[in-house]
């Protein structure tokens, strides 16, 4: 992030600090609580955000080497991330051309070869048809037309793109736009090396998931005597990029960092960035590394979902090793601290508010001026999917 931009977002909350104010969204939404159980809703979602849209899957780190792979299963269509020899990052369908098995079940490793199990059908780790058993046998077939099928596959800035379909397209900065793109790349994401991850089943809409990363006014109660005594609730920052955003946690360390001359001044010591990255990916950016969520839905349930966490650290360059092996301890530490946070706070909430939309006793749920993230989250979702956006409100009195 260019150092201006880190000082005026710096200034800003120093501002809301000083006036007792906050980010102000400028009136209320009400939010139809049938976004968070219609099966109907849902189905639409589904085509149109995962199985028709490009994904974020990861970060440059999670293959980190020649032969890298990942499995992918969220998007309706099995997929295989990896490296190829040269390093190269691809994607292919997780499909055997003979009979259509699972060519890789594993969720990640390093091979050379990926074989089916079910014929040994193999496959080198760019999805090109390798070996054959009994070729003689099973007869003439062009192994050049039976490779996997590729998925069109972007690396950009550390960040990891596929499109579930063939015929699908990836145009990163159209996606992002320039301005976020720029910033992006400034966090040197390709540099990260991931050090945990974690997954989190939850019965509740994968939106509500996303909703609990879009506003601070909660932390001095939900999160009294865990995040609130390390960042100051209710003072936060929000700028939109298309359909992404950027919101700003406001951390105690800024205290710290208003006395010191702005050429001093770091953005990660005085808050902490999370950025939205349409349809599902919270990215969090930290002063170690980065906390990267993908919260994906599950296309049978609404009132379920899956999220999965992934924890980067940067690589240390100073120091003894002992040194950096005891700082990346503490990350660790802490890290532990903040996804437990997620999922025995904010997401034992999040399941909450599913069981009040599951009865439909409310038929809508407020989104008050200090929370404009979820006013961006949540008509950035309605236009997308061609609906009527939710009205800005004066006042929510009936």
């Amino acid at each position: 992030m260019k150092h201006e931009t880190q000082v005026r977002l710096i200034e800003e909350l120093i501002g809301q600090l000083d006036t007792g104010t906050n980010a102000d969204a400028g009136g209320f939404r009400r939010n139809p609580t049938s976004v968070y159980v219609d099966p109907e809703h849902a189905a639409k979602e589904w085509e149109a955000f995962f199985r028709n849209h490009p994904q974020i899957v990861g970060l440059s780190g999670d293959l980190p080497e020649p032969g890298s792979f990942m499995t992918v299963d969220d998007f309706g269509v099995p997929i295989i991330a990896s490296r190829d020899a040269d390093g190269r990052f691809m994607a292919m369908v997780n499909a055997c051309r003979h009979r259509g098995a699972l060519v890789v079940e594993e969720e990640r490793g390093t091979s050379r070869r990926f074989t089916c199990r079910f014929h040994s059908w193999t496959y080198d780790n760019g999805g090109a048809l390798v070996g054959m058993p009994k070729r003689e046998h099973f007869g003439a077939i062009d192994t050049n037309c039976h490779g996997l099928i590729r998925l069109p596959a972007v690396e950009k800035d550390g960040v990891l793109w596929v499109h579930p379909q063939p015929d699908g397209t990836i145009d990163v900065d159209s996606l992002l736009t320039p301005e976020l793109t720029a910033e992006l790349s400034s966090w040197n994401l390709g540099e990260l090396q991931a050090d945990g991850r974690m997954t989190f089943d939850v019965a509740c809409n994968w939106k509500l998931a996303i909703d609990t990363f879009g506003e601070t006014y909660h932390f001095p109660s939900l999160h009294q005597n865990t995040i609130n005594l390390g960042f100051h609730g209710n003072v936060s920052g929000h700028e939109k990029f298309g359909r992404n955003h950027r919101f700003l946690l406001c951390r105690r360390g800024i205290d710290h960092v208003r006395t010191l001359p702005q050429e001093q001044w770091n953005i990660t010591e005085a808050a902490t960035p999370a950025y939205w990255l349409f349809p599902n990916i919270q990215l969090i950016v930290t002063d170690f590394g980065a906390f990267f969520i993908r919260i994906c839905p599950d296309p049978k349930n609404p009132a379920h979902h899956i999220s999965k966490i992934t924890i980067f650290f940067r690589p240390g360059t100073s120091g003894s090793q002992e040194e950096l092996d005891a700082h990346r301890e503490l990350q660790r530490h802490l890290s532990q601290f903040f996804t437990d946070i997620i999922r025995d706070e904010d997401y034992v909430m999040s399941a909450s508010q599913q069981v009040t939309a599951n009865s439909g006793a409310l038929t809508h749920i407020v989104f008050g001026r200090n929370e404009p993230a979820l006013h961006h989250y949540h008509n950035t979702y309605r236009a997308a999917l061609g609906m009527e956006l939710l009205p800005l409100l004066s006042d929510v009195n009936d």
